[in-house]
């Protein structure tokens, strides 16, 4: 009996650092929530930059109030991207904005204006696209802002709004970091909607390890902080972290980006 109970023990220890062991790598998911149009919209402004969900804050450029939301983000903590605004297929001129990457411009004209976008949004440490379902899917075009990013060592959210996207092949050419979101969280303006693409965000999240999802300010933007807030105690029950968009990236990565501009 006691022979019985000398090998039985260890086997039990074993299989209680077995399960702590799949426990600890439960907790170790990890989501972004990217919240889109600072600097440009102001509904959930104010709740999203003095709350206390670790969102990453995309600053459109070349906007009255780009350089101050950038300012006030990075100054409470927030991770800060360049929201780029690229030309899509459908949609009106002026959902643009100030200077945006459009097809009709050259490589150079490309460089120019993502170098002008840079300096307009302090404390940058990667870009992302605002529409661009056109602009997107041009290889010298997405090839121009790539090697500036490389450059400026900022690392790229594809926002998805094109199956065609250059992005991820450039990026993979040049060298660049680069993620695809993986939910867009407020294309409905309701709170109720919002909830549920976070549940679905924590589904992919769960899946893959890491998920990205991407609100807004502005239009939506009460409607959008609303439902994120909400989510968040069933987010902790289900062991997901929050985190800014640059924790998602390798450490290897990580080491050589992510220097704010």
């Amino acid at each position: 009996m006691k022979r019985f109970l000398f090998m039985f023990i260890p086997m039990l220890l074993i299989t209680f650092q077995v399960n702590a062991a799949e426990k600890s790598e439960t907790k170790d998911l990890k989501a972004a929530i990217i919240i889109d149009d600072f600097g440009g919209g102001s509904g959930g402004v104010r709740d999203f930059l003095e709350g206390d969900i670790p969102i990453t804050a995309a600053v459109m450029p070349f906007t009255e109030n780009s350089r101050e939301h950038a300012e006030w983000a990075h100054k409470n903590g927030f991770e800060v991207m360049i929201h780029l605004s690229m030309e899509p297929k459908r949609g009106k001129r002026s959902w643009l904005g100030p200077k945006p990457i459009t097809v009709d411009l050259s490589s150079t004209e490309v460089k120019q204006r993502v170098n002008e976008a840079i300096k307009t949004v302090p404390h940058a440490v990667g870009l992302n696209n605002h529409m661009g379902s056109l602009a997107v899917e041009n290889k010298e075009i997405v090839r121009a802002i790539v090697e500036v990013a490389k450059e400026k060592n900022l690392y790229i959210i594809d926002s998805g709004t094109s199956p065609k996207s250059q992005f991820p092949e450039m990026a993979k050419e040049l060298g660049v970091p680069l993620l695809k979101r993986d939910v867009f969280l407020d294309d409905i303006s309701s709170s109720s909607y919002v909830r549920k693409q976070m549940a679905r965000l924590a589904r992919v999240t769960e899946i893959k390890g890491t998920g990205i999802a991407i609100g807004h300010v502005g239009v939506t933007g009460k409607v959008c902080s609303v439902g994120i807030f909400q989510s968040m105690e069933e987010f902790e029950k289900r062991h997901i972290k929050i985190v800014p968009v640059s924790e998602l990236f390798s450490g290897r990565l990580t080491e050589k980006y992510f220097i704010p501009h």
